[in-house]
């Protein structure tokens, strides 16, 4: 809990924020043509908005801190000093965001905004995953896999259940409906796969022919599917399936799914030698068919520039600066739309780069050289809201609309 002075910090510093980014706001920010989204006074509550505080928060990291800005407005909100390069996950609920610090987990409760003292200790914390109404925290530094109720957030910590891999590697883990937990395996110098243990946490089934396992996505009907440098490991109804890439190195190591969708969206790397490989095609694997399709976007991409649409389509951040829709049954792109100015990945993986959230049919998308956060309407391909912040944005996400 904060302290008095600690609170009344926070104040001056919001007051002065305030002030300092007002012109910056009223510049930056726009309205869509049919008359934009609703606008909130600073430290007021947005119209429609059923919680006081911000509405359907987006939150942002910067080298030294953290913004939160009102979704619909991309007002800013509140700008939270923390040291550290910290990464951002969805905690799974519709108003908390899970900060990946060097002792573990944070959470932030992105409504009022605050970030609290409530952690999940982990050793070198990785990925985070919502599923099922289960969120699962890996941390790569001892093999523990924490599982929560994310509607239990918000009264300190909440009941977990705790799963050890045998060996401590960069890895991830999904809990599904029937309480299987789908795990990888490996430890610090190769992961060759995946296992998948009952609601005992008895193994029930295992699957080896995965190098570099890596990353996750679930799809509508329940599939999982597991990046590897071949193809990609589906696990669904009791069954893992092997899809093999088309290419002898074929990586697959970021994805995105959708819960009205079969087919989940990847990237694909073919050059296992490149010091950083930018490559121009995406994956779409269909968890029915078991069919893995490339698509060429003619343009770059980097691990931040993937996202679903609200029907399932794909969306894409080019390095041309454009989303790239794509229909991930008919495996080809429908519609692009430009949003900012061409753009490069940098060779460290840490360094701001221009960056996707998707959340229903509102694409945000970063624009770090600029300072600036979009919010682009995908149906229209309208810019319903910009920002420029007072330092560059890094990482992305939010809470559920």
């Amino acid at each position: 809990m904060a302290t008095t002075s600690q609170a009344a910090a926070r104040a001056r510093r919001s007051a002065a924020l305030s002030t300092a980014v007002a012109a910056a706001l009223l510049l930056g920010a726009c309205g869509s043509a049919e008359g934009g989204a609703d606008r909130a006074a600073p430290g007021g509550t947005a119209s429609g908005s059923a919680r006081p505080g911000v509405a359907q928060p987006v939150v942002a990291t910067y080298d030294g801190g953290i913004y939160v800005l009102d979704g619909p407005t991309l007002r800013l909100a509140e700008d939270i000093p923390l040291a550290g390069f910290n990464r951002l996950n969805a905690a799974g609920d519709d108003r908390h965001v899970l900060v990946s610090t060097s002792t573990g987990f944070r959470v932030l409760d992105a409504t009022t905004p605050a970030l609290t003292d409530t952690e999940f200790t982990a050793a070198k914390p990785g990925h985070v995953v919502r599923h099922d109404g289960r969120t699962v925290l890996f941390a790569d530094g001892s093999g523990e896999v924490t599982s929560f109720d994310p509607k239990a957030l918000g009264n300190g910590l909440p009941r977990t259940e705790v799963y050890r891999t045998a060996e401590a590697h960069h890895g991830v883990a999904v809990e599904l409906a029937t309480g299987e937990l789908v795990v990888t395996l490996g430890n610090e110098d190769s992961r060759p796969g995946i296992l998948v243990l009952d609601k005992e946490r008895r193994e029930i089934a295992r699957n080896e022919n995965c190098p570099g396992v890596h990353g996750e996505a679930t799809a509508q009907g329940g599939a999982v599917v597991i990046g590897c440098e071949t193809g990609a490991l589906i696990y669904q109804n009791g069954t893992i399936t092997k899809v093999d890439s088309p290419t002898a190195y074929g990586r697959i190591g970021n994805q995105a799914g959708s819960d009205v969708s079969p087919v989940t969206l990847g990237d694909y790397k073919q050059d296992k030698d490149a010091e950083l490989e930018r490559p121009h095609q995406v994956s779409l694997i269909n968890t029915t068919s078991h069919a893995l399709t490339l698509v060429d976007l003619g343009t770059s991409y980097s691990f931040r520039s993937l996202g679903r649409g609200p029907r399932g389509e794909g969306v894409v951040l080019g390095t041309d600066g454009q989303l790239h829709v794509i229909d991930p049954v008919a495996a080809r792109v429908t519609n692009t739309i430009p949003v900012i100015d061409a753009w490069q990945e940098p060779l460290e993986w840490q360094q701001p780069r221009p960056t996707l959230f998707v959340r229903g049919g509102t694409a945000y998308v970063s624009d770090p050289g600029k300072r600036e956060l979009h919010a682009v309407d995908l149906a229209t391909g309208t810019r319903t809201a910009t920002v420029t912040l007072p330092k560059a944005p890094n990482e992305l996400t939010g809470v559920p609309a």
